[in-house]
């Protein structure tokens, strides 16, 4: 699994670093409370693009 930190996020978004932490806090509560694990400062990309771009991936 791919993660991206905050220091990622904030490059990617164009952001400060402080404000990619509290994203991911947000993202990382949104898991918990799905019955993810999660890990801290660290959100998993493909659930970073379905939240922020609508990207869901498409299997056939």
């Amino acid at each position: 699994m791919n993660f991206v930190t905050a220091e990622q996020l904030a490059e990617i978004m164009g952001i400060s670093k402080g404000h990619a932490y509290k994203i991911i806090h947000v993202l990382n509560e949104e898991l918990q409370t799905k019955g993810f694990l999660t890990v801290s400062g660290r959100v998993p990309r493909k659930y970073l693009e379905k939240r922020c771009y609508g990207i869901e991936e498409v299997t056939t």
